[in-house]
C-alpha cells in the first residue's frame, strides 16, 4: 500500500497515528515528537530550528484527512475476503468482520488482519486510524451463550488482532474504545473469558488488563475492574499458573492495577498481598529473583505505600521473612531488591513487631551484602534507611 509523503510522520516515516503541529509549523506523530522533547531537545527535528515553546497543537485537519483515505477503498478493487484473495482493501477486510460472514470468511479476514499487524507498522497504524481495535474487541466480547465457556478459535484470534493493534503510548487516544467494558455485559464476558479460557486467551485477558490499567483514557474502567470481586476471583489464582505466560502476564496485570492509589485497598480487600506473597514463596529459588518476582515485589511496594496498608501487608503470615529474602539474592543480579528494601522499609516504620521480625530473619547481613552490590541509587538509598531505621532498636 502506498501511503502520501504528507501522511508519514518526518521522524518514524510511518503513517500519522495522532498528528500534532510545533510553532514551526511542522507536523509530527505524537509518540515521536514527544520522545524527542523528552530527550532534552529543543529544536525543530526537520528545520533545526529553535523553540520558543513546545506546545503540540493536534492537526485535526490533517487527522481527517488521513481518515477519509483510510475509509476510501482505493488500494484495490473490491474482492472477496478469502484464503486465496491477496490484497483485499482494509475496508473490505472491515466491512467482513463487521458483517454477519460465515466463519471461514471471517477467519480469512482476521488472518489477514494478524499477517498486516505482525509484518508492517505502516499497516498497523493504517488499521488502528480505520478503527479495526473497537471492531475486534466487539468480536471478542460479545454476549455470550449459556453455554459457552470459552474463546472459540475465531475470538481467540480476535483477541491476538486486538492486542497487536494496541498503541505503545498510554496518552494514545484510540485506546478509548477499551471503554466498552465498562458495560456490565461486557465485563462479565471478560471475566468468564479469564476464568474459564485457554491459556493463551488468559495471558492476552491479562495483557489487556495492564494496558487498561495504564491508559491515561481507561482510567475510570481501571478502578471498575479493581472494584470488582470476580475480577480479582479470576486474576489472582492465575498466578501460580504452570504455564509461565499466563503467570507472567497475571503479575504484571496485578503490579499495573496496584500502581494506582485508588486501587490499592481494593486489592487488598480482595487478597492480592496474600496471593503475590504465595507467588514468592511457591516460585523455584532459581527463579526468586527473576522478572515475575520484581514484578511481584514491585506490587508489593506499592500496597505497602500507606501506613494502613502497609500494616495490612505486615499482617500477611510470613511476609516480613519473604521480603528480607529478596533484599539480596545471589542469583538474581539484585533484581527486585530496590522494590523489596522499599517495601521492607514502609512495613518496618510502622510495625515494632515488623522490624523485630526483620532483625531476626538476619535483614541486616541482608542490607549488608545489598549495599556492597551494584545496587541502584533508590536500592542505596532505601537500604542505608532501613539500616538508619533498625539502628534505632
Amino acid at each position: 500500500m502506498s501511503v502520501p509523503y504528507l501522511f508519514r510522520c518526518p521522524i518514524s516515516l510511518d503513517i500519522f497515528t495522532d498528528p500534532v503541529t510545533l510553532s514551526t509549523g511542522q507536523t509530527y506523530d505524537r509518540p515521536c515528537i514527544e520522545r524527542w522533547l523528552d530527550a532534552g531537545h529543543r529544536t525543530c527535528p526537520v528545520t533545526m530550528q529553535p523553540l520558543g515553546d513546545t506546545v503540540l497543537v493536534p492537526n485535526r485537519t490533517l487527522r481527517h484527512l488521513i481518515e477519509r483515505w483510510l475509509s476510501a477503498d482505493h488500494q484495490l478493487p473490491e474482492q472477496a475476503v478469502t484464503d486465496d484473495a491477496e490484497e483485499p482493501s482494509l475496508a473490505a477486510l472491515k466491512r467482513c468482520l463487521q458483517s454477519g460472514a460465515d466463519g471461514k470468511g471471517k477467519a480469512a479476514a482476521l488472518k489477514k488482519v494478524m499477517t498486516l499487524a505482525s509484518e508492517s507498522d505502516v499497516g498497523r497504524a493504517c488499521m488502528l486510524q480505520l478503527g479495526f481495535l473497537p471492531v475486534l474487541l466487539q468480536l471478542v466480547f460479545h454476549t455470550p451463550t449459556p453455554w459457552e465457556c470459552h474463546l472459540e478459535e475465531e475470538e481467540e484470534l480476535a483477541l491476538q488482532c486486538a492486542l497487536s493493534l494496541l498503541p505503545s503510548s498510554p496518552a494514545a487516544p484510540q485506546l478509548d474504545c477499551l471503554n466498552m467494558l465498562r458495560k456490565e455485559a461486557n465485563l462479565a464476558s471478560f471475566v468468564r473469558l479469564l476464568e474459564r479460557g485457554r491459556e493463551r486467551a488468559k495471558a492476552s485477558l491479562c495483557r489487556l488488563l495492564e494496558t487498561i490499567a495504564t491508559a491515561d483514557a481507561t482510567q475510570m474502567l481501571a478502578l471498575v475492574a479493581a472494584a470488582s470481586p470476580r475480577v480479582w476471583q479470576g486474576l489472582l489464582p492465575l498466578l501460580q499458573h504452570d504455564d509461565e505466560r499466563v503467570s507472567g502476564a497475571a503479575v504484571r496485570a496485578v503490579a499495573a492495577v496496584c500502581a494506582a492509589e485508588p486501587a490499592c485497598a481494593s486489592a487488598i480487600r480482595h487478597g492480592a498481598v496474600g496471593a503475590l506473597f504465595k507467588l514468592l514463596a511457591w516460585a523455584p529459588s532459581e527463579k526468586r529473583g527473576g522478572a515475575a518476582a520484581s514484578t511481584a515485589l514491585a506490587a508489593i511496594e506499592s500496597l505497602a505505600s500507606s501506613e494502613a496498608r502497609s500494616r495490612a501487608v505486615a499482617q500477611e503470615p510470613g511476609a516480613v521473612r519473604v521480603l528480607v529474602r529478596h533484599v539480596f539474592m545471589m542469583s538474581s543480579r539484585n533484581e527486585g531488591s530496590e522494590h523489596a528494601v522499599a517495601a521492607l522499609l514502609a512495613v518496618c516504620r510502622d510495625s515494632r513487631a515488623a522490624r523485630s521480625e526483620a532483625a531476626s530473619a538476619g535483614v541486616v547481613t541482608q542490607v549488608l551484602l545489598l549495599l556492597q552490590s551494584q545496587c541502584g541509587a533508590r536500592a542505596n538509598a532505601k537500604a542505608r534507611a532501613l539500616l538508619k531505621l533498625l539502628k534505632s532498636m
